[in-house]
C-alpha cells in the first residue's frame, strides 16, 4: 500500500515495499502511537513516551560530511565532527537498504522557518508513528494546497532500528546521525530521543541562512502590547521557554528564530518545553498543555493505575520534555513571525551568585556575552556533577552551530547597530551564595518578570544605574516593587570578601574561555570584557 505524495520517495532514490503513511494528522497517528505500542495515553489525553536509553542528544555521535562544500565553511572540531566520503556512501547505501524492507514508514513533509523568503521545505522519514507526530508538531505544517505541490529539498531519515557500524561508516559507535549538506539528507539510526530530529533542522538553517544575511537564533521571542518584539536567548535550564511564554505577550516562539530585514521569525510550528517540576502555579500556560490532546510527554513518570504525571520524579532524567502545537499557548502569533527585536534578553543561570539579576549592556558587552553563552550547571542536574559547574555554550547553541562562532557574533553586532536593540543580561540563578550553599535559594521569579517587564516597557532606562565592577556593565540601583537587595549581588552575600572572591573566579573562566574568539572580534569588543583585579 503505497499513500499519495506529491513528490514520491522512488524520485528521490528511496525504495521500500513499506507500507506509507503520508502527511497524517494528529490523532491517527496518536491512534498508530498506541496500536503499535510506542505509547500510552494520560489522564488528560497527552501521549505519553519512553525514548529509551537515550534521553537527550547523543552530541558525540554527530557527524558533517566534509567534502567541497563544507571543507572551507564548517567550523570543524568536538561539535562538527567530519565524516569522510566513503564512508557516508557505505552508510547511505545501508540506510536505504534498511529502509527497503520495513513495514511501514510515516512520511511528514514540512517547512523549516516561518518566513517564506527563507524557509526550506523538509522531507521526514520516520519508522515510529510517534517520531512524526514530534516532528510533524515542532515544524511549521504547510496548508492543503501547500501539499499538493511539496517538492522537498532536504530529507531526513530516522530509523532507531538501525546500528552502525563505527569502521564501516567512521562514527564512534553504533548510533550515529550524519548530515550531508551537499547531498542535502540527514540520516539518524539507533537513537529513539526525537530531539535529534529538532536539531537537525536547526542545524540545517543555522548553515544556511547566515550566507543570506539572515541571523539564526538559539531564542525564544515574542511581541509586546506595543507591538515591539523582543528575543531571549539561553541554554536550557535558564528560562527561555518560561519566560517567553507570558499571556501579556503574544508568543512568536520558544526556541529557534531567524531575525532577517523584516522579522523575526520562528523555525518552528511548535514547542518543546522542559517538563521536570512544572507546576499550575510556575508556569501555567505550559501546564495546560499537558492536559491537551496532541501533546506529546518524553519520559514523565505516569502512575499505572490513574495515569496521573509525577512531574516531580527524575529518576530517569532530569530531561523530561513536553512537546505541543504552539497554538496550544493562549495569545500566539498565528504568522509564527513579528517586527525585528527592540529589546534582547541573554538569560544566564549563575549557580555562583556572582551576577545581579538584570544589567544593561551595550553593543560590544552584548556581542561578548552572546560568544561567551555562560550559564553554571548544578549539583545534581548532571552526572558527576557534584557543585557549581561555569559552562560557555558558544552562541547559546554551540551545539548547533555549524559556522564559526565569529560569523553569528558579527551577524548580531550588525544587526543590533542597524536596528538599535536595547540588550539585557538576566541572571535567573541564585543570589546571597553559590547553589550549594544552606539556605541560598535561586532567584524569585516574579523579580525576575518585574525587572524584565520594566526592560520591555522601557521604563528600566529611567532608573538609577551603577557600574558593575566586575563586568563592567550597568546595574540599576533601585526598581520598583524589587528588593533593592537583590539588585546587589555582593549586599545579598553574608560575607563580601567570599563574594569578591567568588566574582573574580568566575570573571577569570570568562576570560579563560574567550581567549578563542580575541582574534575573530573587534578591539572594542575585547574592551568590555570583565576585567581582572
Amino acid at each position: 500500500m503505497t499513500a499519495t505524495l506529491s513528490h514520491p520517495l522512488a524520485a528521490q532514490g528511496i525504495v521500500t515495499s513499506a507500507a506509507i503513511h503520508a502527511n497524517l494528522g494528529t490523532a491517527p497517528l496518536v491512534e498508530h502511537a498506541l496500536n503499535k505500542g510506542e505509547g500510552k495515553l494520560t489522564k488528560d489525553g497527552a501521549l505519553l513516551v519512553d525514548t529509551g536509553k537515550f534521553t537527550g542528544r547523543s552530541v558525540k555521535d554527530k557527524f558533517v560530511v566534509r567534502d567541497a562544500i563544507t571543507e572551507s565553511t564548517i567550523n570543524w572540531g568536538p561539535i562538527n565532527q567530519p565524516m569522510g566520503g566513503e564512508h557516508w556512501a557505505n552508510l547511505k547505501a545501508d540506510f536505504l537498504a534498511a529502509i527497503k524492507n520495513q513495514n511501514e514508514l510515516y512520511v511528514a513533509d514540512l517547512f523549516g522557518g516561518s518566513q517564506p523568503e527563507y524557509r526550506v521545505n523538509v522531507r521526514v522519514i520516520t519508522q515510529m508513528a510517534w517520531h512524526n507526530l514530534f516532528i510533524r508538531t515542532l515544524l511549521v505544517r504547510p496548508t492543503a494546497a501547500e501539499l499538493a505541490s511539496f517538492a522537498p529539498e532536504y530529507t531526513i531519515i530516522n530509523l532507531p532500528s538501525f546500528k552502525a557500524d563505527p569502521v564501516r561508516h567512521g562514527c564512534r559507535s553504533d548510533t550515529v546521525i550524519a548530515v550531508n549538506l551537499t547531498e542535502k539528507l540527514i540520516l539518524i539510526g539507533n537513537t529513539e530521543y526525537s530531539g535529534e530530529m529538532k536539531k537537525g533542522v536547526f542545524g540545517l538553517l543555522n548553515f544556511l541562512l547566515p550566507a543570506q544575511g539572515v541571523m539564526p537564533m538559539h531564542c525564544s521571542a515574542n511581541i509586546g502590547a506595543d507591538g515591539k518584539s523582543a528575543i531571549f536567548f539561553g541554554l536550557s535550564g535558564t528560562g527561555k521557554t518560561t519566560l517567553s511564554a507570558d499571556a501579556s505577550r503574544t508568543l512568536i516562539g520558544d526556541d529557534e528564530h531567524g531575525w532577517s530585514d523584516e522579522a523575526v521569525f520562528n523555525f518552528e510550528g511548535g514547542c518543546y518545553a522542559k517538563m521536570i517540576n512544572l507546576s499550575a502555579e510556575g508556569e501555567p500556560e505550559i501546564y495546560a498543555t499537558t492536559k491537551m490532546f496532541g501533546t506529546i510527554l518524553e519520559n514523565v513518570t505516569i502512575d499505572e493505575d490513574t495515569r496521573e504525571l509525577d512531574f516531580t520524579d527524575a529518576s530517569k532524567t532530569e530531561n523530561t520534555r513536553g512537546a505541543y502545537p504552539i497554538e496550544f499557548i493562549p495569545n500566539t502569533s498565528k504568522e509564527n513571525l513579528g517586527p525585528p527585536p527592540s529589546n534582547i534578553i541573554l538569560l544566564t543561570a549563575d549557580a555562583f551568585g556572582v551576577l545581579p539579576p538584570i544589567a544593561r549592556l551595550t553593543p560590544d558587552q552584548a556581542m561578548y556575552h552572546f560568544l561567551s553563552g555562560y550559564t553554571a550547571k548544578v549539583a545534581g542536574t548532571e552526572i558527576g556533577v557534584t557543585e557549581p559547574t561555569a559552562t560557555f555554550s558558544t552562541c547559546f547553541g554551540a551545539a548547533f552551530m555549524p559556522r564559526h562562532p565569529s560569523v553569528y557574533g558579527n551577524l548580531l553586532k550588525k544587526r543590533i547597530a542597524e536596528g538599535g536593540a536595547q540588550c539585557w543580561l538576566v541572571n535567573t540563578g541564585w543570589s546571597g551564595g553559590q547553589a550549594t550553599d544552606p539556605g541560598i535559594k535561586r532567584m524569585p521569579i516574579k523579580a525576575t518578570r518585574a525587572l524584565l517587564n520594566a526592560a520591555l516597557d522601557g521604563s528600566l532606562n529611567n532608573a538609577e544605574f551603577k557600574k558593575d565592577p566586575n563586568f563592567g556593565f550597568d546595574v540599576p540601583v533601585a526598581v520598583p516593587g524589587v528588593d533593592s537587595k537583590l539588585l546587589d549581588p555582593r549586599a545579598a552575600w553574608a560575607d563580601g570578601d567570599a563574594y569578591d572572591q567568588t566574582a573574580q573566579d568566575l570573571v577569570g573562566k570568562f576570560i579563560e574561555n574567550f581567549a578563542q574568539f580575541e582574534a575573530h572580534v573587534d578591539q572594542s569588543v575585547l574592551e568590555s570584557a570583565p576585567k581582572a583585579a
